[in-house]
């Protein structure tokens, strides 16, 4: 029986593991979505019902959630080893800190079969055949469809929840949550106009913790009472199906729209080039080359968008790289949109840039959401450690800017949220231009420097989720790609590839875009991240509750 002692203590881990390699398979490059569904389950299982006589069981619980969070992040993020390998290791380390909390919260809240009343050795013992002698499964708390729904609801909230704290600690890094996982399934996503992707989430957490009950209550059923159906599997089905009938709805809605043709240019510049003077000449004429075919076209663009940090030098300060986008707006009598560096007296800033008006006027947006550890690292003077780490890839830090700037083209069709880099995955930030009268999200980004990961698949599938939640459409000009065309229902309508379908290649991507014309905002622009703040709120009394739950037993036992 040795081996089978071996396998009962090992199994838990190994449950844990499979959880976040099922977690990592719902994403690029693997794209197997339909695995959120039951992603938790093993790790639910492990935490349930394994390690009975461990002494420190929450820490085994917390351990086994780490175990789980750090497969995820480990491989869903392995990309990062393109710019430093320590760094992506410790990405990893740190992240899974918060799926371990909410591994520990499944344990605190794991159902407990309760003993019966005790009988006193003066009370004559029921005769055998006495209900009283039934088997005690008939008691377990599985059984209930009440306690099943309630246990659900409590730990999906607790998962968005650290979900959330996940995205907005060290200024945050929210990809890849549980809902995004989704991000292709377009009749489903829709309800995040209203719940932002966090509501995805909890439907999807919620799932997860049904589906383990009702196995578990099934397995107890066959041994005390024949089988019958619940509640609490019926009602997790019709939410589903409520909320892709809702997305059907949603998708057949087409509110009037002006059109807008834009173009976007993707030039495929190593990394190793991007700022450096030597290569000043080969980037200028690249652009102008690339640009040429849209420019020479019978319907002329509205807008041209080059990527972040397009240009060798900053625009605004560097002659040469002035003096070549000024040329080029003028000839090409049309507006452009640009990444850039900017610089003032104090700091440099990743921006972004719109020439309009024959290069008369200029518009500049000063990134305020930065990447920790890419453009800044959090408490570089306080903690040299972090900044020793990162090493030469991030030298210094940028600025932060400090105001959501519309941009306003020439012929006024759109007003032009422009988003850098990665802050297309942060539906809070987004909304903050629409609030400014944005009524088109442009992102310019270089995910070059992941070489050819998926890295830029991940960040288009946490970007599409803002046009659902804006309502309005999205063009991305990317150095490697993803250069594409979103709707307002998140349909990606075109993808700039070479002749193999690769996104790795360089070329002009030309379409129209509808700018809706009605300006009534969504419930999620009007109240942001509302859902995952109830998440939180219901978190925080269910850890109130367990630590009243805990003092009173303590003083029962003195």
């Amino acid at each position: 029986m040795a081996w089978f002692s071996k396998i009962a203590r090992l199994w838990p881990w190994l449950a844990a593991i499979a959880s976040g390699l099922l977690y990592a398979g719902c994403f690029p490059p693997f794209d197997q979505d339909w695995l959120c569904w039951i992603a938790l389950t093993p790790l639910l299982a492990a935490i349930w019902f394994s390690g009975s006589k461990t002494k420190r069981r929450w820490w085994r619980d917390l351990s086994l959630g780490y175990v789980a969070g750090v497969t995820f992040f480990w491989i869903v993020f392995s990309w990062l080893q393109t710019v430093t390998v320590s760094g992506m290791f410790l990405v990893g380390a740190y992240m899974a800190i918060y799926p371990a909390l909410w591994g520990w919260i499944c344990g605190l809240l794991r159902p407990v079969l309760r003993a019966p009343v005790a009988v006193s050795r003066w009370t004559q013992p029921p005769p055998i055949e006495s209900p009283t002698n039934e088997s005690p499964l008939r008691r377990s708390p599985w059984l209930r469809s009440t306690n099943n729904l309630r246990l659900a609801f409590l730990l999906a909230a607790v998962w968005v929840a650290q979900e959330w704290l996940r995205s907005v600690i060290f200024s945050g890094w929210g990809w890849n949550t549980l809902g995004t996982a989704l991000h292709a399934q377009l009749v489903i996503i829709q309800i995040v106009e209203f719940t932002g992707v966090a509501g995805l989430s909890f439907l999807v957490a919620f799932t997860n913790v049904i589906l383990l009950t009702t196995a578990r209550r099934f397995l107890i059923e066959t041994q005390v009472r024949p089988m019958r159906p619940h509640y609490d599997l019926t009602w997790t089905m019709a939410a589903i199906v409520g909320v892709m009938g809702f997305g059907l709805r949603a998708l057949q809605n087409e509110p009037p729209a002006t059109p807008l043709n834009v173009a976007l240019v993707q030039p495929n510049i190593p990394r190793e080039e991007k700022f450096s003077p030597e290569f000043a000449q080969k980037t200028f004429e690249q652009f102008t080359r690339l640009s040429a075919p849209a420019l020479g076209t019978t319907v002329r663009p509205d807008l041209i968008v080059w990527p972040e940090s397009s240009m060798p030098g900053p625009v605004m300060q560097d002659q040469l790289s002035h003096d070549f986008v000024m040329d080029f707006a003028t000839k090409a009598g049309t507006d452009l949109l640009l990444g850039t560096i900017d610089v003032d007296e104090t700091y440099d800033y990743n921006a972004a840039l719109l020439v309009s008006e024959g290069a008369r006027r200029t518009q500049v947006y000063r990134k305020v959401h930065l990447v920790p550890f890419g453009e800044y690292v959090p408490g570089r003077k306080t903690i040299p450690l972090l900044a020793r780490v990162v090493g030469d890839q991030v030298p210094g830090d940028f600025g932060f800017g400090k105001e959501h700037t519309v941009f306003h083209l020439t012929n006024d069709k759109a007003l032009i949220a422009p988003l850098i880099c990665f802050e297309d995955t942060i539906g809070d930030l987004a909304r903050q231009f629409v609030l400014g009268g944005a009524n088109l999200l442009a992102n310019v980004t270089n995910d070059g420097w992941f070489l050819r990961s998926p890295a830029s698949r991940q960040h288009l599938a946490n970007a599409v989720f803002r046009c659902v939640e804006t309502r309005l459409p999205m063009v991305r000009a990317a150095n490697t790609g993803v250069t594409c065309f979103v709707n307002r229902f998140g349909r990606i309508t075109q993808v700039l590839t070479d002749e193999r379908g690769s996104q790795f290649t360089e070329g002009t991507l030309t379409g129209e875009v509808s700018i809706p014309m009605e300006r009534e905002p969504t419930f999620y622009v009007r109240y942001g991240e509302l859902f995952a703040y109830v998440c939180v709120g219901v978190s925080i009394l269910v850890l109130v509750f367990l630590g009243a739950r805990q003092f009173l037993g303590r003083r029962k036992s003195v």
